[in-house]
């Protein structure tokens, strides 16, 4: 008896140490979300989300243009407004009703005009010489009162500088998410997040003391490298301290949050509408945020991937300690145990590297890859392209603002309700069809029908927010296992792409209103109909490999785009039904290899100890536990999270 243990337990030992430590096994004993992660989400996480909404779109009504503008004629200032206009702008035909020109003035000598004839005895020529404005313009400030474009002059030629901006600002964002993701990783998610944040307010002040149109738009790169990575650390701290079944309310959580900051902003701007204390107004307050460093917790999983035992454990214990719960004894042996023998291992393990070409060397990776980086790139260019198209729409920019964030509270609940029924392809391809649809039917409507004009962007706009939500769970299901991280950031990082372009076609509608709205209608549309190649993932054995990947979806027809409720696969092939799978069933291990784990009989060729197969049986179910929560952010090989871009 006590020869046959000593091999169990050295076994046991064997198995033990080699096993990778996984936090989630431990959460269920101290809490998965309990009181002290709901503090954290509630009082830190989810408001440290406001900063990213308030500072990414206030710089839309920065540059406000006043409705009406003309040239500067230094030598007529004495005179008043309507005699200046009169006298030193030419009249001009503009959609069949005669206006003053707003870039161009008569080319006159108003000294020798003025010198030769009486001021009330002027009048002007039409056969005079005309020129482009070389001494600024007069600005009309009855509605808007500050912005770039007035302190600026970017009116006339320099009209697309406010666009330029926008493209500093977006531009920005990769770059920041690259740096700060590197950060995020190396020094921990605490210093990342407040570096995150000054770089934020440093580029904040920098546009509120911005002198020129070069200066500012400097300013806005800088407050671009913190979007949206400034959004996505608290997100991923949240993350990382709740257990894998409320990892999905997190996110849903986390958007609302945020849509609630853009809801915020609406009120902020209707308030404030000096440029310059806009700016302050949207970025002082956050100063307080630094208040987070007396408690805000680093993250645990972090702290345990760095070997930083006695402050993990530290953090683990008080969050036990607010949960109400007992923490587990064995636990902290368990973890020095660990941390000793991999300080002690001389022979590391070797990691194959895997990269982006990788998805693309077999037929159907290489489709899906492109089908899920084209479907990413419309979904994140149509839905930014309609956060900033929303102002421009309705008889009040600030209400038409406020109701586009607004409908995006209901389409989070809309398509998290749907996912679950109707799956993940099906409800994304047909909002973006609808969505759509609904930016391209503004062509037939009158000019005039500006509330018809704004219902049918809202109903857009929620269609894409939705179909934008359901676009990350899908491709990190659809991407294998292996290599997930890889294929996310891949895909997001081409999508983001488009929000570079994004605001030359919203500049379009300076000269015709809905252009901009059919382009992204045809965009979305042309999207919606291409996913629905790529194959549904719910009640489907998610691809573990590349190999896995490649057999994934090759089994596709034409008829699956007709099927709208995924039908469910058989037990075996499903990872929703193997926690009841009979004692005799074969599993399945991430790495693809069937296990006989059968109590009954086994085969005397792959008999295995109870041992082996308790522990496999364990391991197994851990796993696919895991894989039930499709919002996880990717993990590294130590189990802590990733900072991809998607915004």
């Amino acid at each position: 008896m006590d020869a046959n243990s000593e091999p169990l337990e050295e076994e046991s030992e064997k198995i033990e140490s080699e096993e990778p430590f996984d936090l989630d096994e431990l959460l269920p004993a101290i809490g998965e979300f309990g009181r002290y992660q709901k503090l954290l989400l509630w009082l830190i996480c989810l408001p440290a989300c406001i900063p990213c909404g308030f500072c990414a779109f206030n710089q839309l009504f920065m540059t406000d243009v006043p409705g009406d503008y003309w040239c500067v004629i230094p030598e007529l200032q004495n005179f008043s407004v309507e005699e200046r206009r009169q006298y030193g702008i030419p009249v001009v035909e503009s959609d069949g009703v005669e206006e003053f020109s707003k870039c161009t003035r008569y080319a006159v000598d108003w000294k020798d005009i003025l010198s030769n004839t009486d001021a009330e005895s002027v009048f002007p020529n039409s056969s005079w010489p005309v020129e482009q404005c070389r001494d600024g313009w007069e600005y009309n400030t009855t509605e808007v009162k500050s912005s770039i474009v007035i302190d600026f002059d970017l009116v006339c030629e320099y009209d697309i500088y406010p666009t330029l901006g926008l493209v500093a600002l977006n531009t920005g964002g990769p770059v920041g998410v690259y740096l700060f993701g590197m950060l995020n990783d190396r020094a921990g998610r605490r210093t990342s997040y407040f570096s995150c944040l000054a770089t934020l307010l440093l580029g904040s002040f920098i546009t509120a003391a911005s002198s020129d149109f070069r200066m500012w738009a400097f300013s806005r790169v800088i407050v671009g490298l913190t979007i949206p990575a400034v959004y996505q650390i608290p997100f991923i701290i949240a993350l990382e301290l709740v257990g894998p079944n409320y990892r999905s309310f997190v996110t849903v959580m986390t958007c609302t949050f945020y849509t609630f900051g853009l809801m915020m902003l609406a009120g902020v701007t209707y308030l404030v509408r000096d440029w310059v204390e806009l700016t302050l107004y949207t970025s002082v307050p956050f100063l307080l945020y630094f208040l987070y460093l007396i408690i805000m917790p680093e993250s645990p999983r972090w702290l345990l991937m760095k070997g930083k035992l006695e402050e993990a454990l530290k953090i683990l214990e008080q969050m036990a300690k607010v949960n109400g719960k007992k923490f587990p004894t064995a636990f902290k042996n368990k973890l020095q145990e660990r941390v000793l023998a991999e300080k002690s291992r001389t022979v590391k393990k070797e990691e194959v590297s895997i990269g982006a070409f990788d998805l693309c060397r077999t037929p159907n990776m290489r489709l899906k890859t492109i089908l899920i980086t084209l479907n990413w790139f419309v979904n994140e260019t149509v839905y930014l392209g309609l956060s900033y198209y929303g102002p421009s729409l309705g008889e009040n920019q600030y209400l038409s603002f406020f109701l586009s964030s607004l409908v995006e509270i209901p389409s989070y609940v809309i398509c998290w309700i749907a996912m679950d029924r109707w799956g993940r392809r099906w409800p994304m391809c047909m909002l973006m069809i609808l969505g759509g649809i609904s930016c391209v039917a503004t062509v037939v409507l009158p000019e005039d029908a500006v509330t018809e004009t704004l219902i049918l962007y809202l109903l857009s706009k929620a269609a894409l927010s939705a179909s934008f939500l359901i676009i990350y769970p899908f491709a990190g299901e659809l991407y294998p296992t292996q290599v997930r991280g890889v294929g996310i950031g891949t895909s997001s990082y081409i999508g983001g792409l488009g929000l570079i372009v994004i605001p030359f076609i919203t500049y379009l509608g300076k000269e015709n209103l809905i252009l901009p709205l059919v382009i992204m209608g045809c965009i979305s549309v042309a999207g919606g109909f291409t996913g629905l190649r790529l194959p549904e993932t719910l009640h489907h054995r998610l691809p573990q490999t590349l190999e896995d990947g490649e057999q994934f979806g090759k089994d596709w027809t034409f008829d699956d785009c007709f099927r709208c409720v995924p039908a469910r696969k058989s037990p075996a092939t499903s990872y929703e039904s193997l926690a009841h799978q009979p004692p005799d069933s074969a599993l399945e291990l991430s790495a693809g290899i069937p296990i006989n784990v059968s109590l009954h009989e086994p085969d005397a060729s792959t008999e295995k100890t109870p041992l082996e197969v308790s522990r496999m049986r364990r391991q197994t179910m851990k796993r696919l536990a895991r894989q039930a929560s499709t919002m996880d952010t990717q993990k590294t090989a130590d189990g802590a999270m990733q900072l991809t871009y998607w915004f």
